[in-house]
């Protein structure tokens, strides 16, 4: 802002205001949290492979989490808001 002053730049409202205008409130859900959190650790890659077969996920050595059971991510990514008044 006071870089603007220094070259006489205006300071105009973002584009982006002006199409905004009349949405609704963004209101960001509580983020779940889970119950409860283990840490399991496998001495050879053969127990991995039996542990994720055994639980029906694929976990790799790079896997840091997993929920059980599995959440299927992207569910609504194909959803879009419509206004209609």
């Amino acid at each position: 802002m006071n870089q603007n002053k220094l070259f006489n730049i205006e300071e105009k409202e973002p584009d982006w205001k002006k199409e905004w205008l009349g949405m609704p409130e963004f209101v960001q859900t509580k983020k779940e949290k889970p119950y409860a959190q283990i840490t399991v650790r496998f001495a050879c890659k053969k127990d991995l492979e039996d542990f994720s077969n055994l639980i029906s996920q694929k976990i790799t050595p790079k896997t840091k989490a997993i929920w059980h059971p599995c959440i299927l991510r992207g569910l609504n990514s194909n959803k879009i808001y419509i206004y209609e008044p």
